[in-house]
Parts: C-alpha cells; sequence; structure tokens
C-alpha cells in the first residue's frame, strides 16, 4: 500500500511538472508556438501554453495588404499609388504564410520591450529548421529593415540581410516589382 502511495504520488508530481506554463517575458528564448493564423506579413497569431497571441515581427516590416490609413501614408510619402503598395503587402502575406502554414511551431525570442502599443507580442521568430523568420523577409526582399529602440538585438544581422536583397534585386528590389 504504501509503494502504490508513493507511485501515485510521483505520478502526480510529474503531471504537474509536464503542466507547467512558459512565461513570456523579456528576453525569453525558445518558446514554443504553434501558429494559427497569418494575418500580414509582419504579424500572426500562434498558441504558446495553450493561448492564442498575437505575433508583431521585431525589426522588419512589410507593406500594408490592406488599404489602410497606413498604407494610405506609405502611398503618399513613397509617391506609389495604393493599389500597388497593397500588391506588394498581399505579396509579402503570401511569402510569410508560406513560411509559416497554419499548425507549423515556430521558437519565439523577445528582446527588450515585450509588446507594442497594440498588445502584439513583439518576436524574432524562429523557424522549425533553424532560420529567423524576420531575417528571412528581408533576404528575400518581402520587408524592410524597421528598428526600433530599445528591440535592435539583431539590428546588424537585418540590415545585412537587407544589403544582399538588394545588391542581389531579390524580392521587392527586383525590376520586376
Amino acid at each position: 500500500m504504501k509503494k502504490l502511495f508513493v507511485l501515485l504520488l510521483l505520478m502526480a508530481s510529474f503531471s504537474c511538472l509536464s503542466q507547467e506554463r512558459v512565461v513570456i517575458t523579456q528576453n525569453s528564448k525558445n518558446i514554443p508556438c504553434k501558429v494559427s493564423k497569418v494575418v500580414d506579413g509582419d504579424t500572426f497569431h500562434c498558441v504558446a501554453n495553450g493561448e492564442e497571441i498575437k505575433v508583431r515581427l521585431i525589426g522588419v516590416d512589410t507593406p500594408e495588404s490592406r488599404n489602410n490609413p497606413k498604407a494610405r501614408r506609405d502611398a503618399e510619402k513613397t509617391g506609389m499609388p495604393i493599389e500597388d503598395i497593397i500588391k506588394m503587402g498581399k505579396t509579402a502575406y503570401k511569402f510569410t504564410k508560406s513560411l509559416i502554414p497554419e499548425g507549423t511551431t515556430v521558437y519565439l525570442e523577445t528582446d527588450v520591450q515585450l509588446t507594442d502599443k497594440y498588445g502584439r507580442i513583439l518576436a524574432y521568430v524562429w523557424l522549425p529548421d533553424g532560420r529567423m523568420l524576420n531575417e528571412v523577409l528581408v533576404r528575400e526582399g518581402y520587408a524592410q529593415v524597421y528598428t526600433i529602440p530599445p528591440n535592435v538585438k539583431y539590428q546588424e544581422v537585418l540590415l545585412s540581410a537587407q544589403r544582399k536583397a538588394r545588391e542581389e534585386r531579390k524580392g521587392f528590389w527586383s525590376d520586376g516589382f
């Protein structure tokens, strides 16, 4: 009877350990999150700890994929027709979605500032193959570097990726876009 009690106690202890929640804080690393929805080129929803969260990629910006105030500001600022900006935004969205389709487990890494003014978790996102999504988007020319201090941990990596994308005329840097 005593052995059965000890066995049950051990099982209960291990059960509690396996359900321990990972807390997302500043400078967290390797937080698994299962993608549930890609919103646009630089924002998606995923489930971490059984809770759905909205994630905004740190250090990058993709064009808007809908006609909204930011798309209109970008059109005015660049002199590009809003239709072109939205077309680019939809292309970035499709590229991101191809890298992190629904059900993909990605790994989040936070920096100094945990959330933005919209309550989204700010993160560097690591793909299952070990590449950083933020860098891949910039390197392939579907995003540009957009760092906001204090979240600058990978700023040089992203700037290098952007230089390479421009030199190689990839994505939005190509003549065809």
